[in-house]
């Protein structure tokens, strides 16, 4: 199980650079912004209407889709997506890669709840290629494909590649679907409009509170006959919220105000990248970080490195990262730096030395 040592003293913790930073740490002030935008009629019934039903329309309109539908849970809006690809081909094999969000976090639920049967892809260090697809020797009712890959270090592939893979999907009647929890933070890679990236796929999900930061939930996108069969799912599935609309106001907001922003934060990510390069024993993956997620490798074991990070924050107030990861070297550990407004005000020449000085206290 994964430490997530945190500081004992949060209310000394001024800045992070992990992702839900600013909105852990400073709920009165976002609190504020959401009651700003509140507007009469903005309350939903059972997430018709008001404000889930304008938010709908405006991720369906970026996403250039014909509707989509609010959910409380990207797992669930996942699921429900393949299980009704499945269900439309009269096949329950669904294919994705081997640190996928579905098949590590969500307990078999694609399986248990929804009788699909999994094919892992390619390899557990490395992304999804066109000849892990040619490689599948069963039929397959649709394809996951994760944007960025998350425990990969938010790596993606590139546009050719990634055209390549979904129109050898689209030329087999095969459904493509798009886990855009984080496509917020991949669209200034490709430098496309995310309707365009989108269009690569049948069936689209995003969070909507990772990169926006909202309260939580996530929205998936489609065909208006497959996302009025995904509303019965939610319903089925216990999603079906009495009021939704706060989490909407909150999404809204991060789309009006966050995503403009993301190719700043990638930039920022990519100056944070390169103050940690030259440190001894310390690798940025990727490099140079291809989204505002990157993953830092550093010569100290887990549990070392959560005891001097938490002794770091009290004494600093600056926190590097939520948790620290094992890698397949016991005497290493990783973590996750992703980069939002929580990170714009911390100087990457600051975080460098926050870093060796975490590493020597680990180092003992």
């Amino acid at each position: 199980m994964e430490s997530h040592a945190t500081p004992s003293a949060p209310e000394q913790l001024t800045r992070s650079l992990s992702v839900h930073g600013q909105q852990r740490r400073a709920p009165t002030r976002r609190l504020q912004q959401f009651l700003s935008r509140v507007e009469d009629g903005d309350q939903d019934t059972y997430g018709r209407g008001g404000a889930v039903a304008r938010l709908e329309g405006r991720v369906a309109e970026m996403l250039g889709k014909e509707a989509a539908v609010f959910m409380p849970t990207g797992a669930m809006a996942s699921q429900v997506a393949l299980r009704l690809h499945a269900d439309a081909r009269t096949c329950r094999t669904i294919g994705f890669h081997p640190r996928a969000h579905i098949e590590v976090h969500e307990h078999k639920g694609y399986e248990i709840v929804h009788q699909l049967h999994g094919m892992l892809l390619g390899d557990h260090d490395r992304l999804v290629t066109v000849q892990d697809l040619e490689a599948v020797r069963e039929p397959l009712a649709a394809v996951l494909l994760e944007l960025p890959q998350r425990d990969l270090g938010g790596r993606l592939p590139s546009w050719e590649e990634l055209t390549a893979q979904t129109s050898w999907l689209r030329a087999r009647g095969i459904a493509a679907h798009l886990d855009g929890a984080r496509l917020w933070e991949a669209q200034p890679y490709y430098g496309r409009p995310h309707v365009e990236i989108a269009d690569l796929f049948d069936t689209v999900y995003v969070s909507l509170y990772k990169g926006l930061e909202g309260l939580s939930g996530a929205v998936l996108a489609g065909r208006s006959d497959l996302i009025d069969q995904a509303r019965q799912w939610r319903a089925r599935l216990g999603g079906q919220l009495h009021h939704a609309w706060p989490l909407a106001v909150s999404a809204e907001i991060g789309l009006d105000t966050l995503v403009p922003r993301m190719p700043a934060f990638w930039e920022r990510a990519r100056e944070l990248a390169a103050a940690l390069q030259d440190i001894p024993g310390v690798e940025v993956v990727p490099d140079p970080p291809q989204t505002p997620l990157f993953h830092v490798i550093v010569p100290v074991p887990p549990e070392a490195l959560a005891a001097a990070h938490q002794r770091f924050v009290e004494r600093r107030g600056l926190e590097l990262f939520l948790y620290p990861r094992p890698t397949t070297s016991p005497r290493c550990s990783r973590f996750e730096v992703t980069v939002g407004e929580n990170a714009m005000t911390v100087d990457p020449q600051e975080v460098r030395q926050a870093l060796q000085e975490v590493i020597r206290d680990a180092a003992g």
